[in-house]
């Protein structure tokens, strides 16, 4: 979503390379270069205003730290600036100090309300808190059986009533019945899903005001789409001023959308983004912290998301396992092929790269290409025997293994021998590394993406030698 906010800005620093200092006269250019960054990417006027503002001021302020140039000072202060516009730090869900607690969904219709609703259950699930999703949503034609066949999917009840049109139930009668179902039920939260409609209007207001007063709930959370920009905080501020919002829900930042929303909502509304959503699949939620987000604005990748998904993915016996086989060289193509799909559950491959950092500035064009490459990676183990993917060697021994692995997955001989190349030099420097040996020079990056991302890609498989027997024991510097 930031890829263009975070290339014009790479600009912008471009202008403070090689001075000496930072002064009114340097930073003119590069805050002029940021506030057109900011407006291209649909942040609010005022905010913009605002945020170049304070930068300057604490651009001219700041005192000269020994050893750090004016280039990374100036980004040190428009990375603080971001975090402090968005809100600074994570802003935690309520909870009631007697269950259930109560959250009231709200928003326009298409922002993706009634998904956010099971993406916000199933994170809760995660929490080890029982949710119970309540359909209030009576006019929009499937809204009670889409949030039906998402808590099938999660295993969230769903307390809902027949519609039978022309008569609609009442709205508020069924979320005050609904959280009465949850008190009976014992649930930790009630998550009420309510009716959007188009546009902000006087009967949609006055009917989230009625539930509002009815079930008085600890939460009401704005589903805003990210898609829409500078209007995302005009809709916040609207639905604050009317009902009192405690938070947001900014879905679809996968998108291609320019982001400027994120970065308004706060200053705009003065409330908290609390979750993004960043895909179509119902695990798709993520907390938001803005200084998590700062860093990805910035090109700095976003490690700590990272890392969480990574344990959420992971299992620790799998891993004790995994760690065994690498010592012992014993990591074969099932393990790997398992960590493929591992990678998948993270989610894209562009969004797991672009939280490393330095890969925010790879291309599209790149990781689509890397996609692609991984899926033909994929079909080619797939085409491997039981026996060839607990022993690489076997392919590497054989031609004739290695021509029906590249017809079996439609691709070319050559792809299938530099996997196989690839592979086994990377399981030795896997094994060196974790018995605290430095990595050998022209190592290969991931196996089978003829170093798309870096590493000398391997030419050829070659039938295996035997090693010859040697004189004397070679140390690191002989290598």
């Amino acid at each position: 979503m930031f890829d263009a906010l975070a290339e014009r800005l790479e600009e912008a620093w471009k202008k403070l390379r090689g001075q000496g200092k930072i002064t009114q006269a340097n930073i003119k250019e590069a805050l002029q270069d940021v506030r057109r960054a900011l407006l291209e990417a649909d942040v609010n006027i005022q905010v913009v205003k605002t945020f170049i503002a304070e930068v300057e001021k604490k651009a001219l302020g700041a005192e000269v730290i020994k050893g750090v140039n004016p280039y990374q000072q100036f980004i040190k202060i428009v990375y603080d600036e971001l975090v402090r516009v968005m809100g600074e730090s994570n802003a935690p869900l309520a909870k009631a100090d007697k269950p259930p607690t109560v959250i009231l969904m709200a928003g326009l219709q298409g922002a993706g309300k009634t998904t956010a609703t099971a993406k916000l259950a199933l994170y809760l699930q995660k929490q080890k808190r029982s949710c119970l999703m309540v359909a209030a949503d009576v006019y929009r034609p499937a809204a009670v059986e889409q949030l039906i066949t998402l808590g099938q999917q999660i295993s969230v009840p769903v307390f809902h009533q027949e519609i039978k049109p022309p008569l609609l139930p009442n709205p508020v009668e069924i979320a005050v019945k609904g959280v009465e179902e949850g008190k009976k039920q014992g649930v930790d939260t009630v998550i009420i899903d309510t009716a959007g409609r188009l546009q902000i209007d006087e009967e949609m207001m006055a009917e989230l005001e009625e539930i509002k007063k009815a079930v008085n709930p600890h939460e009401i959370l704005l589903v805003v789409d990210a898609m829409t920009g500078q209007e995302a905080a005009n809709v916040t501020r609207a639905f604050h001023e009317r009902v009192g919002i405690t938070g947001a829900i900014l879905t679809k930042m996968d998108g291609d959308s320019r982001g400027g929303a994120a970065l308004s909502i706060r200053s705009v509304s003065g409330q908290p983004i609390k979750f993004i959503g960043v895909g179509e699949k119902v695990e798709a939620l993520e907390p938001f912290y803005p200084d998590r987000m700062a860093s990805r604005i910035l090109n700095m990748g976003d490690i700590v998301t990272l890392v969480e998904k990574a344990q959420e993915a992971l299992d620790l016996a799998d891993v004790e396992k995994m760690q065994a086989k690498i010592l012992e060289a014993r990591f074969d193509f099932n393990d790997f092929l398992k960590q493929m799909r591992l990678l998948k559950t993270m989610g894209s491959f562009a969004s797991v790269m672009k939280l490393i950092p330095g890969m925010n500035k790879l291309g599209a064009d790149i990781l689509e290409k890397g996609e692609l490459q991984l899926k033909r990676i994929e079909a080619m183990i797939n085409s491997m025997t039981k026996e060839e993917r607990a022993n690489p060697q076997l392919l590497a021994q054989s031609p004739s293994r290695r021509r029906r692995v590249a017809k079996g997955s439609g691709v070319d001989e050559k792809e299938v021998s530099r996997l196989i190349s690839d592979f086994t030099r990377m399981r030795s420097m896997m094994q060196r590394m974790s018995m605290g040996a430095p990595p050998m020079a022209g190592m290969p990056g991931f196996p089978g993406m003829g170093g798309l991302f870096g590493g000398k890609p391997a030419a050829t498989a070659t039938p295996a030698k035997k090693p010859k027997k040697q004189k004397k024991k070679k140390g690191f510097a002989d290598l």
